[in-house]
């Protein structure tokens, strides 16, 4: 097996491994023509790290990747168990040492399981309304070299996303004072936000979140001089 970065003249073969990858997993249908998927995939080779695995000369896998994140990893089912995504892993892990992250459909237990047995573990789950199929669907991580280091660094880019929403909850918990002009709180509208924040991440349970709530609403109205 010859593994080897793609060329652009490798992007018919890419393609065609996507597709026909993509039809025998056990995931959603694609959405889009596959002549649309053929054209993106041309142009992402351009733009994004991809490899290909080779065998006598046929292109049987690739794997398509960021500097943090793993979008694809696909192999000719007729090659599927014969170490062409176990190589094409390998050779993904040895370019991003300090770790990477990926997202599977949940449904995809074979991949999961593949993922698994190769160290990556299992981060979040969603419900699937942020991708294109809107089918629930969950983040993997390899942890590479230094997994607290890795971890604590996707704990950072979380905070710093959090910073920007309490800041922007505040803003607005200002303007409804400006409105309201009083600091009368509404017990029936924190419990029903507690639970539209329970129904988001339900393994902090809506009891931890009406804490969580009640602490944010406070100090936005203090912050905001009510």
């Amino acid at each position: 097996m010859l593994i080897r970065p793609a060329a652009r003249s490798d992007a018919e073969a890419v393609a065609s491994v996507h597709l026909a990858a993509r039809r025998s997993a056990t995931m959603p249908p694609g959405i889009h023509p596959d002549g649309d998927v053929r054209r993106w995939l041309a142009r992402r080779l351009g733009q994004d790290d991809v490899w290909v695995a080779e065998l006598d000369g046929e292109v049987v896998g690739y794997a398509r990747f960021t500097p943090t994140w793993l979008d694809d990893l696909y192999v000719l089912p007729t090659y599927a168990g014969q170490g062409v995504g176990s190589a094409l892993l390998d050779l993904v892990k040895a370019q991003r040492p300090d770790g990477f992250c990926l997202w599977v459909f949940e449904m995809n237990t074979p991949a999961r399981g593949f993922y698994a047995r190769h160290g990556l573990i299992e981060l979040e789950h969603t419900d699937g309304s942020a991708n294109e199929e809107k089918r629930p669907d969950l983040r993997m991580a390899w942890l590479g070299a230094e997994p607290l280091r890795y971890l604590r660094s996707l704990i950072d880019e979380v905070d710093e996303q959090l910073g920007d929403l309490l800041a922007r909850r505040a803003a607005l918990t200002a303007a409804v004072q400006d409105i309201k002009h009083d600091t009368t709180r509404d017990p029936d509208r924190e419990r029903a936000i507690a639970a539209a924040l329970a129904r988001r991440a339900p393994a902090l349970g809506e009891e931890r979140l009406a804490r969580i709530a009640h602490v944010i609403i406070s100090e936005s109205l203090d912050a905001a001089g009510h």
